[in-house]
């Protein structure tokens, strides 16, 4: 069955919640709204403001702008005449077509669109010079407004504009878009179906049309009646090509979006046509089935206006199918639900969301490659228990995304490589190790490591565990990001580097000296050496000893222990209060030394008499410190050096002050369980400081 977009088939978005608001006052749009009707004044929006800074970042534009409200440029401002629509998208003097594209496809889905739009706000009843926006970021929709000073030149708007110039919601839209991501410098290049998640919360698929499966026509005639936002374009082979114009009169490396499809009559056969706007409301394919090609001519008027075929240079024009899979080299679909578009069968979804992050030292351990770095990367748990119906397998999704990188484009950054790779887990219940992926091979992974913000790709594997390990493609490199996994039969996660487990030590029984062996007789007679008369050591003696003795092994990097980790230590072993070591306790912190100084040996595993970041978290495992990646990383940036190696000194304080932690809060927990209001992980991270 044909189909072109009408409103009333639309598939409504994720279930509307509050959105929540990120203004840095802490009040909602009606808060600040009412707030400038009590003062009588128009609102001016603090955290956005009418200046350079919320313009460009890294260049200055040739002429210069200034912001107007819309009252200021027009007699009879509307915020939206008509209804909002495809045509009321023209592209301005930023390089955002992207957005501009997925905007115009959201003009489509009516339900979908005030998701985005509330409907409480116009020029007219209400109007305090403030307006709002709904956008989803990594699982949550968040509201934002902003005030309607937009930059002019001549008293036209710069940027996005309404084919109307009395019409303002796409330019106002534009601006909460920029706001969320930081400036309107940051819009410039992307992907159209990163602003189409934005906007729906929904799951990205692209083909490669040249590629694409022979049913591709019924794939994107299914998108568009589920209301799926769909775009397009055209690859570039380098910078030059950049919107350059083919012979037929489309755009390389521009974005352009999917308005309708359908069929046509034509010399006995049924053509499949496609219908495809570029946003900047001009600029149209010139071949066949363009607005003015003969092809039309043999078209009846009744089926032309079903079609709502004009020949206006509105950017919006037909194209045969095959000419569309022939120009176009990719499309991205945005779908409302993970449902494929190749099965006829609607599903009810499963979600869970992981929030994480890659951190250069402790969990950015990059791709499989770099199988020394490899293990530290996150790992999340996946169970499968339940088949599809009728099925031996069960199919789940896994969509990986980034997060903020436009915002931090003007801090230098820039979007990552990333892909993900899932194993069969062994059944441990624990962060698997280097060996494990050294004789393990993968069971699935991404289609591709890719520097787009978001990797999706859809599975299938029969019941069982797995482990879901996503990272970027190069190690050491840092961001945050999103993992969702969609399963069509619940499926149970669990995330391996939140669990902390804490194996401290018991005190041996002291030996009386008549037991002693001849070596404790030795180490005993040492004690007396150092202790002196008192038979106690203090804090200053104990750095003096330890100092001249680690200080003469040649295969350890060893700078120097202060007097401030030396009473750390005694605090920890000083079982009586007094701030000294007698012998019993001396003797409890050498061997725990011994046994410390034989771990970090064991992980220098480059012999180079540092310890590597990446290790530390089996050497603390080893040592009876599970941690999470969480306390992990921050002792990592605590301890470790700008080249993320650890000396033994850093190792010493870094095991000497989490075990005090832990004790301290052992004996509290015991003592009053009611006054402990935080976990190990948060009381580790306060008493330690870091």
């Amino acid at each position: 069955m044909p189909y072109l977009h009408r409103a009333a088939t639309s598939q409504a978005p994720p279930a509307r919640r509050d959105a929540r608001s990120i203004h840095s006052s802490g009040q909602s749009f009606e808060q600040l709204r009412q707030a400038c009707f009590r003062r009588g004044v128009l609102f001016e929006d603090v955290d956005f403001p009418a200046s350079n800074a919320s313009l460009f970042y890294s260049e200055r534009f040739p002429v210069p702008f200034v912001w107007k409200r819309p009252g200021e440029i027009v007699k009879n401002p509307e915020f939206i005449l008509g209804g909002a629509t495809r045509t009321d998208i023209c592209q301005g003097e930023l390089g955002d077509c992207w957005l501009l594209a997925a905007i115009a496809s959201l003009t489509l889905n009516e339900k979908a669109l005030a998701r985005v739009i509330p409907q409480d706000q116009s020029f007219g009843r209400g109007y305090a010079g403030i307006f709002h926006f709904q956008f989803w970021q990594h699982s949550e929709w968040l509201d934002v407004v902003v005030d309607d000073r937009l930059p002019t030149f001549k008293d036209r708007l710069v940027f996005l504009h309404s084919a109307d110039h009395n019409e303002f919601w796409s330019a106002l839209l534009e601006k909460a878009y920029a706001k969320l991501n930081g400036s309107y410098e940051a819009l410039k290049g992307g992907s159209a179906v990163e602003a189409m998640e934005d906007f729906t919360g929904g799951v990205a698929e692209t083909f490669e049309t040249k590629g694409a499966p022979e049913n591709f026509y019924a794939i994107l005639e299914k998108a568009l009646k589920r209301g799926s936002l769909v775009g397009c374009s055209i690859e570039t082979r380098s910078a030059a090509e950049s919107e350059a114009r083919t012979p037929f009169g489309l755009i390389k490396g521009h974005a352009y979006t999917v308005t309708g499809i359908d069929q046509v009559r034509f010399q006995g056969k049924n053509i499949e046509l496609i219908r495809v706007r570029n946003p900047w409301g001009q600029v149209e394919w010139n071949g066949a089935w363009s607005d003015n090609s003969p092809e039309w001519q043999s078209v009846g008027p009744a089926e032309q206006k079903h079609l709502s075929h004009t020949a206006l240079d509105d950017g919006e024009f037909w194209m045969a199918f095959k000419d569309f899979k022939a120009h176009f080299d990719k499309v991205e679909i945005c779908n409302l639900t993970p449902d494929a578009l190749e099965d006829d069968t609607i599903h009810k979804w499963e979600v869970t969301i992981h929030q994480g992050s890659w951190v250069r030292g402790s969990t950015a351990g990059g791709c499989r490659n770099f199988l020394d770095t490899f293990w530290t990367n996150p790992q999340i748990k996946l169970s499968l228990t339940e088949r599809d119906e009728g099925q031996e397998e069960c199919t789940f999704l896994v969509a990986l995304m980034q997060k903020d990188r436009r915002k931090l484009k003007r801090f230098g950054a820039n979007v990552l490589t990333i892909g993900y790779a899932i194993y069969q887990s062994p059944g441990k219940d624990e962060h698997l190790n280097k060996d494990f992926f050294k004789y393990h091979a993968s069971q699935a992974r991404s289609k591709t490591f890719i520097n787009l913000r978001e990797v999706s790709d859809r599975f299938q594997l029969p019941p069982g565990e797995y482990i879901l390990i996503p990272s970027t493609f190069e190690p050491h490199q840092e961001a945050d990001f999103c993992l969702r996994i969609f399963s069509e039969k619940k499926a149970m996660t669990q995330d391996m580097d939140e669990r902390v487990d804490i194996e401290l030590p018991k005190p041996p029984k002291p030996t009386s000296p008549s037991q002693e062996t001849e070596e404790e007789q030795q180490f005993r007679a040492m004690f007396e050496h150092i202790a002196g008369e008192d038979m106690e050591v203090t804090a200053e003696e104990l750095e003096y000893v330890l100092n001249a003795v680690l200080q003469k092994k040649k295969d350890i990097k060893f700078k120097k222990l202060s007097l401030i980790s030396c009473k750390n230590i005694i605090s920890l072993m000083d079982t009586n209060g007094n701030g000294k070591l007698e012998f019993d306790e001396f003797k409890v912190f050498w061997d725990r030394l011994k046994k410390w100084t034989s771990l970090f040996l064991q992980f220098d595993a480059d012999k180079s008499g540092t310890m590597s970041s990446y290790e530390l978290r089996v050497a603390l495992k080893a040592a009876g410190f599970q941690l999470s990646s969480h306390l992990l990383q921050l002792i990592v940036l605590r301890y470790a050096d700008e080249e993320l190696q650890l000396g033994l000194d850093d190792f010493l304080n870094c095991l000497v002050r989490l075990e005090n932690a832990s004790r301290v809060f052992e004996a509290l927990s015991i003592e009053n369980k009611d006054f402990i209001h935080l976990n190990i992980n948060e009381f580790i991270c306060l008493t330690m400081n870091i």
